[in-house]
């Protein structure tokens, strides 16, 4: 029998965009009450209204930085304190610079790091001690293709989530005994604002998806679903996703439509 989410809380972070914000969008449908987070308090606030008046659930906005751990302690424990949470999807995350290593940008690293790794790891580590002591949990990371295949340009970027992949693989170790679920979904190219970050140039962004059909973030959010939905004895642990047009990592493994002069 799939698990029922009605009633039940979710914190989702970096919901202010893309995968994030498709995924509450996605579990308010279903009924759940959220805790989303992020730094653009307009864009949060205008999800809340939206997803309450639409699917009369109860949502909360915490605004803060997930790379400042005294920060995530300060804003969640006290919202976490008296709701009994079911689901954290781990969003938050970025890259940042497409340069060889050698090249690189050490603040542009710095930045990946703390948010790709640390701050997963600071809201993973806030949260477990309530799942653990309710008995009920699951954890969804969102990791990357990039995590499993590495690519020029991407050393770091593919360092954070193959850091992803082995901290979700740990953690089910770690947590072997108990009811709590852990999944990394690794998806291939999404179009979001993904590229825009990275490239911080909005025309090079659009040339990235430019003849592909790529994934769209309601296709993330939905499969993160399927997994959470699955039956308590069920641990969807993987999940690898691809566009059909793309068939690895790297623009020699991508199959661009011709496009009109």
């Amino acid at each position: 029998m799939a698990t029922d989410l009605k009633n039940k809380w979710a914190l989702i972070t970096g919901a202010s965009s893309g995968i994030g914000h498709a995924t509450a969008t996605v579990f308010a449908q279903k009924g759940m009450n959220l805790l989303i987070t992020g730094r653009r308090q307009e864009r949060l606030d205008e999800l809340k209204k939206q997803l309450e008046k639409s699917h009369g659930v109860k949502v909360e906005v915490l605004v803060f930085d997930i790379q400042d751990y005294k920060a995530c302690e300060a804003t969640l424990l006290p919202k976490i304190q008296d709701i009994s949470l079911s689901l954290l999807v781990n969003n938050s995350g970025l890259a940042k610079g497409v340069q060889p290593l050698q090249d690189g940008a050490i603040e542009d690293w710095e930045q990946m790091i703390d948010t790709n790794i640390k701050g997963l790891l600071y809201m993973t580590r806030l949260v477990l001690p309530h799942m653990i002591k309710n008995k009920s949990g699951h954890i969804v990371n969102l990791g990357s293709v990039a995590g499993r295949w590495t690519y020029p340009g991407g050393a770091v970027y593919s360092a954070t989530k193959f850091a992803v992949r082995g901290i979700s693989e740990s953690l089910r170790m770690d947590l072997l005994g108990t009811p709590i679920r852990v999944t990394n979904i690794e998806p291939g190219m999404v179009e979001t604002e993904f590229s825009d970050v990275r490239l911080q140039d909005k025309e090079k962004a659009k040339k990235v998806y430019q003849g592909v059909n790529a994934l769209k973030a309601e296709d993330i959010a939905e499969t993160i679903a399927w997994c959470v939905e699955r039956p308590g004895h069920v641990n969807i642990q993987e999940l690898v996703i691809y566009p059909t047009q793309q068939a690895g990592v790297g623009p020699s493994y991508t199959f661009r439509n011709s496009s009109p002069s």
